[in-house]
């Protein structure tokens, strides 16, 4: 309006009262116009259990006081449903839609740690059903600002752990997006989407989403080895933190361009992974001895996902591994004492290079399990423990053996994988364990003990041979 030469108003008894910098004095108009027709609605995005999935993965990054940017579409449709159990979330978005007011009338939105306009939810635009619009008439709980202050990355800064979420189109293996265009992308473009990544990089805490699901409608792969052929695409793959499909996170901060390839390759659909990793190969992105067990794709064991609160509020979140997680694995070895390692490997071993890890990394689950314990923030966490078994041919038995870094020896978190591969392996028809333990090694012999197994024990040349029945347990 202050640019215009020609300034007309339209009223309509039809359009919501909104609060915030909405109000505007009749004498800045040049003509006013009455009108009853109806406004434009548009219906709600409809779901499928593909993006339910993402929108579910994407919830679990987001914790409890995080503040928020909404947008249009199914990533966010099914994100808020999966927010509603969250506490003390806030919003600060250029949008608001339906999902967003069902987040906010859920109770998980109180806006209470929030910089900018504290108590309230922050919006430019609303965009969604007619419910939604006579929700925000005259509603307390909405502060519409200029999009200027809205989308300004200081102002989107000020909060803390602010999360941009993004819906992409494609990505490739080195984290580089696409973004959407015509109907898919009705309203942010790389502009906006800019101001949202440098917002949450001055953050304290903030990060970055992108979300998409791991194929489009029509079947094709949304991760790619190249973009070279979509338009809108944004740049600043760099400022991007977490990436997320139907089949898991990838965390790309500070990783090079083969562990993000390596890490994006496990969450695209299983049908396409064999083909990454050979157009990967190709180009050079990853080693060209890289292991690859196509059945693992498929038979990767989702359930296992949990989290366990132990002594001095240690949270740690326990997953099956991934070969992805090659590097995780390799710094945990070095951080070993050479004590550790002998019990582990029963030898001494100095260096742990890719061959050698990437075959540990890369599990048969049709005859194995590995379980790996992660601290720090969610999608983004440092492995500290590993615990495995492995079935030996036709044998009823499976060997078992762990190991956790000595910074989180002592909290119980050994039992606890101890307890977890008990479970687990019972349900695939395993009938016991087997392990050998150095004699020496008394807190490995403790775990054993405690786990209500009925442990028998050999002593031979200086190590137990155990042999643990899960019948009599």
């Amino acid at each position: 309006m202050d640019q215009a030469s020609l300034v007309v108003g339209e009223i309509n008894p039809s359009v919501p009262v909104t609060y915030g910098d909405t109000f505007i004095p009749v004498s800045d108009f040049n003509l006013l116009v009455e009108s009853d027709r109806p406004l434009i609605y548009f219906d709600r995005w409809p779901l499928d259990e593909a993006f339910d999935r993402v929108g579910e993965n994407v919830a679990s990054l987001i914790e409890d006081g995080s503040c928020l940017g909404f947008s249009v579409g199914p990533v966010f449709e099914s994100l808020g449903r999966h927010l509603v159990h969250r506490r003390n979330l806030g919003i600060h978005s250029p949008f608001v839609t339906d999902a967003l007011m069902d987040l906010i009338k859920s109770g998980a939105v109180t806006n209470r740690y929030k910089e900018v306009w504290r108590g309230k939810s922050l919006a430019s635009y609303a965009f969604g059903t007619r419910e939604m619009v006579q929700w925000l008439h005259r509603n307390p709980l909405v502060e519409f600002q200029a999009v200027d202050k809205v989308c300004s990355p200081l102002q989107i800064g000020r909060n803390k752990r602010f999360v941009a979420v993004l819906q992409a189109r494609k990505v490739d293996l080195s984290g580089k997006i696409a973004l959407h265009v015509s109907k898919g992308n009705l309203v942010m473009g790389p502009g906006e989407v800019a101001d949202s990544l440098n917002g949450a990089e001055i953050s304290r805490g903030g990060k970055t989403i992108v979300a998409l699901t791991s194929r489009n409608f029509e079947g094709k792969s949304n991760i790619l080895i190249s973009l070279d052929e979509y338009p809108n695409q944004l740049g600043q793959n760099h400022s991007l933190d977490l990436m997320v499909t139907e089949y898991g996170v990838a965390n790309l901060a500070g990783r090079t361009i083969r562990e993000r390839a390596q890490a994006l390759i496990d969450i695209a659909h299983p049908d396409d992974r064999q083909a990454l990793v050979e157009q990967a190969k190709a180009k050079n992105i990853i080693y060209k001895d890289q292991i690859f067990l196509a059945d693992s794709a498929y038979l990767y064991p989702e359930d296992v996902a949990t989290e366990q609160m132990f002594k001095n509020d240690t949270k740690v979140r326990f997953r099956a591994i991934r070969p992805s997680d090659e590097e995780q694995m390799r710094r945990l070895f070095y951080r070993f004492s050479d004590e550790a390692v002998y019990y582990r490997y029963f030898t001494s071993i100095k260096a742990m290079p890719h061959a050698k890890m990437q075959s540990y990394v890369n599990v048969d689950y049709r005859v194995a399990l590995s379980i790996v314990g992660l601290v720090g923030e969610p999608g983004q966490g440092r492995i500290i423990a590993e615990a495995r078994y492995i079935k030996a041919g036709s044998q009823p038995y499976a060997d078992v053996a762990f190991v956790v870094d000595g910074e989180y020896e002592g909290l119980g978190i050994a039992t606890f994988m101890l307890t977890m591969l008990v479970k687990l392996a019972k349900d695939r028809g395993i009938l016991g364990f087997t392990a050998d333990v150095l004699a020496s090694n008394k807190g490995m012999m403790r775990v054993f003990e405690k786990s209500g197994l009925a442990v028998e024990a050999r002593l031979d040349a200086g190590a137990y041979e155990l042999t643990m029945p899960f019948n009599t347990a």
